[in-house]
């Protein structure tokens, strides 16, 4: 009958055809959103790459079936096209939506990736157990040195910062236009850095991005136990180091930066408590009597203190994991600079306020909470900073954990067990650091001069500098020069003035005093300290009473 008939069997076979691809997709689509939304212990997890998976709410309706590359395509029309981040104004108060545009509780809370969230990344990851050690910086420097190092090295701060942003987005725009899809791959700062300048910028990225990011979280355990003994002596702060290492594990269970955005912005609430408590705590307690300010007396100190404050600005060695966590990465290119000023809020009067108070004696208390006396307020204090200091521990160790996934080949696992299992050791070395090194300070300065010099200021401006080197790379440029500094050679004028600053006086002086005092705080109290500067339990709640005068 067929062959009587063949245009009208053509049509019902095509017919036929249709109905079953159509068929197919829609049970492919229904079976993937089943399994992602399926409750269970160890439920699948949405794509490793939230930038991704987000633009399937904010960014039209993308799936996740294989072969989508609606997201890849718009972040390279957008540059190609000069508009920048200007693309998808509504996409940020998309964010809440669900798949199918209802509101939903659980992406409310959990799955960021507008400005906000980003602006709220940086803002709390940039202040944190610095904001207890800073006063012991003005102690070092003196209240003037303290205040305009700190405008000095924010800016310098936001605007490598900004290079790094422009890196991101050039190496995403040139791997795009070759093909390259990065569904279930978060880019990092060493694989920007292979893409753009080859395998030895890589492997510098990688090792000093690592190491500073496995201090930072050292830091961050001993910062939670030397907090907490000031509202429980009972126990040593040893003890309390295993007990928060012992916490802090549950951080594996955290998928990206992209679900961040709840603890974000309690994380910055925190610090700010904490900000305006040591401010007024200070106002309030007034100066203990016969202060003295006679900061800067050696030239040790002073580059110790200076260089704990370009660690305080440095925080953003997870700038680029960040980025990729926003449904437009072309947006953050200010978002840096625009958190930083708030920062300066929070650590420019509490820094002064306490060094006004208390002087000198802050020489030899690197946690401003050890010379307040104690109160409800204090108390409420130190647990949210404990609780910020989990939150920021996090942000240290997810960039580590993406590491480890790729060296071992889980990253592109959507199964949150097995890589909450594979991050497991990541947690051990970090804990077992912070048993044997349980200075506070001290750690601060040493890491700022020895890593975050290179980690977040050096390599970014030379990186910067070689990969806009020649005629052609800076006619093609996803991103040009900003509209404050129009020009490339001014570009690179502020880079080179950065890398030879920070080289000279950041690495330099700051690594010399740095690693000077760090020797000799371990001569003092030795290695595996059971109770690292632990007043008498009989005061551990009371203030201090001021240094003796000679």
């Amino acid at each position: 009958m067929c062959d009587r008939t063949d245009g009208l069997c053509s049509l019902v076979s095509a017919a036929a055809a249709a109905v079953r691809t159509f068929a197919f997709e829609k049970s492919t689509r229904l079976s993937i959103d089943s399994t992602v939304n399926s409750a269970g212990a160890c439920r699948s997890l949405p794509a490793a790459l939230p930038f991704t998976e987000a633009d399937g709410k904010a960014g039209g309706g993308r799936n996740m079936v294989p072969g989508g590359d609606q997201a890849e395509e718009a972040i390279v029309a957008d540059v190609t096209n000069g508009r920048g981040g200007g693309a998808g104004k509504d996409d940020e108060s998309r964010g809440a939506m669900g798949q199918h545009g209802g509101f939903s509780m659980k992406n409310l809370l959990w799955h960021g990736g507008s400005v906000w969230d980003a602006w709220f990344s940086c803002a709390s990851n940039q202040v944190a157990q610095v904001l207890l050690t800073l006063p012991y910086s003005f102690s070092q420097l003196g209240m003037l040195s303290g205040v305009l190092l700190q405008i000095f090295y924010g800016l310098m701060g936001s605007w490598t910062a900004y290079l790094i942003s422009v890196l991101y987005v050039e190496y995403r725009t040139r791997k795009e236009k070759e093909g390259v899809s990065f569904k279930n791959h978060v880019i990092q700062w060493f694989e920007v850095l292979d893409g753009l300048l080859g395998p030895y910028w890589k492997a510098a990225g990688l090792a000093f991005n690592c190491t500073f990011l496995l201090f930072g979280s050292v830091i961050q355990l001993i910062a939670c136990a030397s907090n907490i003994y000031y509202i429980n002596d009972r126990l040593d702060k040893r003890t309390w180091t295993y007990i928060f290492g012992a916490c802090c594990t549950t951080t594996v269970f955290i998928p990206s930066f992209h679900n961040y955005r709840i603890w974000s912005f309690l994380g910055l609430g925190m610090t700010t408590y904490t900000a305006w408590y040591l401010t007024i705590a200070a106002a309030v307690h007034g100066q203990v009597d016969g202060v003295e300010h006679s900061g800067p007396k050696k030239l040790v100190l002073y580059f110790t203190g200076a260089t704990n404050i370009l660690y305080t600005f440095g925080g953003h060695a997870v700038t680029v994991e960040i980025m990729h966590a926003m449904w437009k990465p072309q947006k953050f290119k200010y978002i840096y600079l625009v958190a930083t000023l708030y920062v300066f809020t929070l650590t420019l009067p509490s820094a002064a306020a306490m060094y006004w108070a208390f002087g000198d004696a802050l020489l030899t208390h690197s946690n401003a909470f050890s010379l307040l006396p104690r109160t409800g307020w204090r108390d409420a204090a130190v647990i949210l900073m404990l609780i910020h200091q989990f939150i920021t521990f996090g942000f240290a160790c997810t960039p580590l954990y993406f590491v480890w996934e790729k060296v071992i080949g889980l990253h592109d696992c959507r199964s949150l067990c097995k890589r909450a299992a594979a991050r497991l050791p990541i947690v051990v070395p970090i804990w077992f650091l912070a048993i044997i090194f349980p200075f506070f300070g001290p750690i601060n300065s040493a890491v700022g001069a020895l890593l975050v010099s290179f980690t977040v200021y050096i390599i970014p401006a030379l990186a910067h500098i070689l990969t806009y080197r020649s005629a052609s790379a800076r006619l093609n440029a996803a991103e040009k020069p900003p509209g404050f500094l129009p020009s490339w050679s001014g570009m690179f004028v502020v880079n080179v003035f950065v890398v030879a600053w920070v080289l000279v006086v950041g690495f330099g002086l700051g690594g010399w005093a740095s690693v000077t005092n760090f020797i000799k705080q371990i001569d003092t109290f030795g290695l595996f300290a059971k109770c690292y500067q632990c007043p008498p339990k009989a005061h551990a709640g009371a203030p201090l009473p001021a240094p003796a005068h000679h």
